[in-house]
């Protein structure tokens, strides 16, 4: 467990490792990440904006592709969901909310942004962590239709992958950014928090209403 936290803070550092030690193998290696932790109920630990952000950064700085990343990731996110979705649909009312591989209150708190937001949810659960893994669990299990699910769950998906993988590569063009990578980590703070911040306007505009 110890490793897996290091890995999640130090990301910036560990991807840089992985480019230099397993070339073009990294695509697969973030590939497989991002599919996990949107794809597998019981993985919401996993990096996903930063790792979205990072990579972005690192690509400006000639270390990946930002076309293949961009569409590796992209892709990546988009069956994760849908794996996940898949998952709640077959195996959510078996699992409940009593196991011990899935915290209830992950559950409930995913619960509140379905009733508030209603199918936007898949959307706008890709900017917000955990909620973003159980989303799509929940969307399967409370029997939303594949159709109307994989249209939100495409939308969410670009955005979420355009806005954190392209801020990474605008961020990492920053002369300074190239030359201390540890500034990558405020950045990944930065861009982390603006979708939060805009979900938080939006509700108190919409109780103003």
């Amino acid at each position: 467990m110890g490793m897996l936290i290091d890995f999640i803070i130090h990301f910036d550092k560990h991807l840089i490792e992985l480019i230099n030690n397993y070339g073009s193998l990294t695509y697969i290696i973030l590939f497989l990440i991002i599919f996990c932790e949107t794809g597998l109920v019981v993985t919401p630990i996993l990096p996903g904006d930063s790792l979205l952000f990072v990579s972005g950064a690192i690509a400006a700085m000639g270390g990946l592709n930002i076309v293949v990343l961009y569409f590796v990731l992209l892709i990546a996110a988009v069956l994760g969901d849908a794996c996940n979705y898949t998952i709640g649909k077959f195996l959510g009312h078996k699992i409940g909310d009593n196991n011990r591989f899935i915290k209830k209150e992950h559950l409930d708190k995913t619960r509140e942004f379905f009733k508030k937001h209603g199918p936007k949810t898949i959307v706008l659960a890709r900017f917000v962590p955990i909620v973003r893994t159980f989303a799509p669990f929940l969307a399967g299990s409370s029997d939303m239709s594949y159709h109307k699910f994989f249209s939100y769950n495409v939308l969410g998906a670009i955005g979420w992958v355009t806005l954190f993988v392209l801020a990474g590569y605008f961020f990492g063009n920053i002369p300074i950014v190239k030359n201390n990578i540890t500034l990558l980590g405020l950045g990944i703070v930065v861009v982390s928090l603006l979708p939060i911040i805009f979900i938080k306007i939006k509700s108190m505009l919409s109780n103003k209403k």
